[in-house]
């Protein structure tokens, strides 16, 4: 197994995956949900602040971060330009078995709280104050907590003067394999370990590069071969596929919406 300080050690993106990640499998496109880069001000607080929610700790020097079913999550000390509400990745959530009692416990750690509409429905927010995390009831649950959903909301028309739901929508599904469907009232995708929802925001939305939400990331099985037919379709990357040493593979874009995602393979092994 690769050691963890060997990964962290090699570019400040790399997300932590010498520990078992805990995703899901991959999709028929060889893609599945990967990890979420938070940039933090208060490394101690923000990783305090996940294990209340219960989150299991990863930490090499000076890099922390966690990890939950579903996908991982790493911190990096940094002052964000801004909060996620704004930028096309407004929130993301977690389910948990049951939000009342979840939520009361939490509450008593010390968390920020908010009702949500009802009694399934329930929210969070980092120490920071930057971020809002939805929680949602699923009493099948088998875990404590795992991870859910991605909300993205883009404003305007798309291309062409076309709806942008409709656009980020296929967008995700002609890329990523993202199944078309709803959640509820709300048109999403689905990727094995998330639902990518998608809204319209009335006011004008940024990218996630320098928020609190910096990037995603997704997992993708035969990355180089995905990259090479992206950027033959016309796709152009951030950073171009890049295999490390220890066997980790990985590539960055933005959607044309200004999501900064990195593609990753590799973290599913360990």
């Amino acid at each position: 197994m690769i050691k963890l300080s060997v990964l962290l050690s090699l570019a400040p993106h790399l997300p932590i995956g010498a520990l078992c990640a805990q995703l899901a499998a991959a999709n028929d496109a060889g893609v599945s949900m990967g990890h979420l880069h938070l940039a933090v001000s208060d490394l101690e607080a923000s990783k305090m602040f996940w294990l209340d929610l219960g989150a299991a700790p990863v930490k090499s020097g000076p890099v922390e971060g966690v990890k939950f079913p579903g996908a991982l999550i790493l911190l990096s000390r940094n002052e964000p330009s801004g909060g996620a509400a704004g930028s096309v990745v407004n929130h993301v959530g977690f389910i948990v078995p049951n939000v009342q009692a979840t939520m009361a416990k939490w509450k008593a750690a010390g968390v920020k709280t908010e009702a949500g509409r009802n009694a399934q429905q329930g929210f969070v927010f980092t120490p920071d104050d930057l971020m809002k995390i939805e929680i949602l009831e699923d009493p099948s649950l088998s875990v404590p907590i795992a991870f859910h959903h991605i909300h993205f909301f883009v404003s305007g028309p798309g291309s062409g003067g076309a709806d942008s739901v409709a656009e980020i929508k296929a967008w995700y599904a002609k890329m990523f394999g993202a199944k078309p469907g709803k959640r509820g009232p709300f048109e999403a995708g689905d990727l094995p370990g998330a639902n990518l929802t998608f809204s319209r925001s009335d006011a004008p939305t940024v990218g996630t590069r320098g928020r609190v939400l910096d990037h995603i990331g997704f997992e993708v099985k035969h990355l180089e071969a995905f990259c090479k037919n992206a950027e033959a379709g016309g796709l152009k990357f951030d950073g171009p596929y890049t295999k490390l040493p220890e066997g980790v593979s990985r590539a960055y874009l933005t959607d044309p919406w200004g999501t900064y995602i990195e593609l990753t393979e590799g973290l599913d092994v360990f």
